[in-house]
């Protein structure tokens, strides 16, 4: 196993992920969309959860797939990011057919960044030009850290961001995309060692290597301040599956949240997986669906690191980046 050649979600051939933010609000939309309809399901583990349109990603709702995905900033105005993807995309002739109409399917989750230090004043909603932006942005290269969803992200100690990471297992890609806004740390105690150290591949993540020992009794380092937060994610692959088992590949990918994030899956936190299944490689056994959970939990714990460690600085930022707290 190893990263594709990217080491990004857009690994999965057909994927695109476009990214738009406002400098002066601190915050920004991201969208995955492809090159055609794919299966996508979803599981939240997180206490606080702001959705669109996720109840129909149950196996047994009427519509199995989705037209685009889509993490904002904004808490629920930043629902509104999806309204701006699906009226281009509905622009474009697709979605979901009903007589003589077409209505693009867009699953949503947003994440709250309202007091991060930028200006909030608005008098008309941005979101919404925002998903359209970042949708007209999508492509299969782009860059990490403070940008799109995760432009205004924080984490109990610093900033957050926009993180990514792929992987190869037999003749599958997985990948993950992640907007890190996590009530807890992803470093272990006062040191720059990730959590998720034991998982990086080719020091992605700055290569630091293992902490010390950690004393597990102590009290969790949280976020000052406001608590509300949330870390929501995408999981993806080339893979065959159908919505149950793309929900599956959801639930197993929680489980990289939970390695890279110290503690997770708060009350404060909404914490969200969706899953992307295109369909292009046929699931030859039934096993192959543990390894493809497996592989989506280790790309979403490094693709979480990488996104705290490629944030960058900004005027009017109220915590340090990683690179500024640790060099």
């Amino acid at each position: 196993m190893g990263p594709g050649p990217r080491n990004l979600i857009t690994d999965v051939a057909g994927l695109r992920v476009g990214n738009a933010q406002d400098a002066g609000v601190k915050s920004g939309a991201t969208v995955l969309v492809a090159d055609a309809p794919f299966t996508a399901a979803v599981h939240v583990m997180g206490g606080a959860p702001g959705t669109r349109e996720t109840d129909l990603l149950a196996p047994d709702k009427t519509v199995q797939s989705a037209d685009a995905l889509v993490l904002s900033g904004g808490s629920a105005f930043g629902l509104d990011a999806a309204s701006g993807v699906a009226d281009a995309l509905r622009a474009e002739g697709r979605g979901f057919e009903v007589g003589d109409q077409v209505v693009p399917i867009v699953p949503s989750a947003i994440l709250f960044d309202l007091i991060n230090g930028g200006d909030k004043g608005w008098k008309e909603n941005p979101y919404k030009a925002l998903g359209r932006t970042a949708l007209a942005d999508a492509a299969a290269e782009f860059a990490l850290g403070s940008l799109g969803a995760g432009t205004g992200a924080l984490i109990a100690d610093m900033k957050g961001g926009l993180g990514s990471a792929s992987l190869r297992i037999g003749p599958y890609t997985v990948g993950a995309l992640v907007a890190v806004n996590a009530l807890g740390r992803v470093t272990v105690g006062d040191g720059p060692e990730f959590w998720a150290a034991p998982f990086e591949m080719g020091g992605e993540f700055g290569g630091r290597g293992m902490a010390g020992t950690f004393d597990a009794g102590a009290v969790p380092p949280l976020k000052g301040g406001d608590s509300r937060n949330t870390t929501i994610a995408i999981v993806a692959t080339d893979a065959a599956l159908t919505q149950a088992q793309a929900t599956r590949l959801a639930v197993a990918a929680h489980d990289g949240m939970a390695r890279a994030i110290y503690p997770s899956h708060t009350p404060m936190d909404g914490d969200l997986v969706f899953a992307a299944a295109t369909g292009a490689v046929p699931l030859a056994e039934e096993h192959d669906l543990l390894m493809l959970g497996h592989g989506a939990a280790l790309c979403l714990s490094r693709a979480i690191a990488r996104g705290v460690y490629e944030a960058h600085p900004a005027e009017g930022d109220v915590m340090p980046t990683y690179r500024e707290k640790f060099g």
